[in-house]
């Protein structure tokens, strides 16, 4: 078996056309939902980006017991299984910088070989002594990010590090094609802000902004109508939608190589993403501090795999980021252990049916969502209760967010029997949560704009949700921060 395994950061589910009807050019992920299974009720588990990513390497809700942090040396990383399992070649190609810094390191080191493609975003990447010229600005703004913008073409696609993957992924596909038993993780930072890309990408969209200032990456908060109107969000709708076509555009060329080789007939394909991304819905920003909509953990999954007897049709069964770890080791022949908290997806590829009955997401220390399909059933944190940080390789390089001078040393958690600290941190709620707990019908309010107060049905939610941060193996202090005791 070979399997390309493509995640793409903030990656909104609707905006592509293999969902709902989008103004969105998506020409590629169209074709490859075509070609293979779109999985319809597929959500996020632990938001936002490394938490992501920890818990595709390892089948484990990541938010429950650990903020943003280093893959941990007891973690059980698909890659190294697969090598040790079934001895498939794992190769990483990645423009995803916070795998090299301090706070989410060492998710490179399970693969066999992997690649680092330089410049996304703040990465640390060219050096400069003289400050470069930065232009009168609203949003986010690093002086990294400029520096790295100035040593590109940026009318040039091959100068951005996504198609940079993209054509390392080609590479990687033409000198090994007529090897078997391989994995390719490929992973572009796209269409994650700051939303850049050539002039032709925007032009699709006829942006014609003109605003008194650069605007393409909005801080992480409430638009600011003052300042941030109806013309400010077209704008960066449009500027998102040019880098996600971008995106898109060279991922075209990637399956046009898949159909050169004829891979197909030997070949696994899957794309997915780790959240979403709000672009002036709801009147915010980003994603992080507030409420957990939809729009956030409803992420899309389109998976092919040769001769399933769903691909070109759609899944309706609730599935979840934790489940992917377990469907790569089940298609290489491999067995997850039983720290394992997700399923293997493999079966739905021969057949919808059963799979999860409701799952959870969240963020550490804040809300914890649990969605059936039906409903969503956000619970909000008792007032002054505390989470718990738990980690094996304490990372200080924000002051700010260490604490490990007060930190406890102890066997806190279930799959290890190793030492970890374990660190406090305040809950906190979502930005201007009421004080109830919020319940939506998403099939008649998928909007989520007016929840519902029915005491009875809040009680069996809320058994469910205990019910699952039983099966989730959730630390005991959960459950009081929850008032679930």
């Amino acid at each position: 078996m070979k399997t390309v395994f493509i995640l793409m950061d903030s990656l909104n589910r609707h905006y592509l056309n293999a969902y709902e009807p989008s103004w969105v050019q998506t020409p590629n992920i169209d074709r490859l939902a075509k070609k293979g299974v779109v999985f319809d009720n597929h959500y996020a588990g632990s938001l936002p980006c490394m938490p992501a990513r920890r818990e595709i390497m390892t089948g484990r809700l990541n938010f429950l017991e650990s903020r943003w942090c280093p893959l941990q040396p007891f973690d059980e990383a698909y890659p190294k299984v697969l090598s040790q399992q079934s001895g498939t070649y794992c190769h990483m190609i990645t423009d995803h910088y916070h795998y090299f810094e301090a706070p989410g390191f060492g998710y490179h080191t399970p693969f066999r070989t992997w690649e680092f493609i330089r410049g996304q975003e703040g990465d640390h990447w060219q050096p400069r002594v003289k400050d470069p010229e930065i232009p009168v600005y609203r949003g986010k703004n690093r002086r990294q990010d400029w520096i790295n913008r100035s040593c590109m073409n940026l009318e040039r696609d091959e100068d951005y590090p996504t198609t940079q993957c993209f054509m390392r992924g080609i590479n990687f596909l033409q000198n090994n094609h007529d090897q078997d038993n391989w994995l390719l993780h490929l992973e572009v930072f796209d269409p994650h802000e700051p939303f850049v890309c050539p002039q032709k990408y925007r032009d699709l969209y006829a942006d014609t902004w003109s605003g008194a200032y650069h605007f393409d990456w909005p801080n992480y908060a409430p638009v600011d109508p003052e300042h941030e109107g109806p013309d400010a969000i077209e704008h960066i709708r449009k500027s998102y939608a040019g880098t996600l076509t971008m995106a898109d555009v060279w991922l075209g060329k990637l399956l046009d190589k898949m159909d050169e080789l004829d891979l197909w007939k030997d070949t696994t394909v899957i794309l997915t993403t780790d959240h979403g991304h709000l672009l002036g819905d709801y009147g915010y920003w980003a994603k992080n501090y507030m409420f957990d909509y939809r729009k956030l953990a409803h992420i899309p999954l389109i998976a092919y795999r040769p001769g399933s007897p769903m691909n070109g049709k759609r899944v309706e069964a609730l599935t979840s980021t934790v489940d992917l770890m377990p469907t790569l080791l089940e298609l290489h022949g491999a067995v997850p252990s039983g720290h394992v908290q997700g399923k293997s997806l493999a079966h739905l590829l021969q057949k919808d049916g059963k799979h999860h009955d409701a799952v959870l997401y969240g963020y550490f220390a804040k809300d914890i969502t649990l969605t059936d399909g039906r409903c969503t059933y956000t619970r909000q944190p008792v007032r002054d209760s505390v989470a718990y940080h738990h980690t094996a390789t304490p990372v200080v390089s924000d002051p700010a967010r260490t604490g490990y001078e007060h930190a406890e040393l102890g066997t806190f958690l279930p799959q290890t029997s190793m030492p970890v600290y374990r660190v406090a941190e305040a809950s906190r709620r979502h930005h201007n949560a009421p004080e109830h707990h919020l319940l939506y019908d998403i099939e008649q309010d998928p909007e989520q704009t007016s929840a519902i107060r029915n005491p009875a049905l809040e009680d069996q939610y809320a058994s469910k949700l205990r019910q699952l941060l039983m099966q989730y193996q959730a630390p005991e202090w959960q459950f009081a921060r929850m008032g679930l005791r």
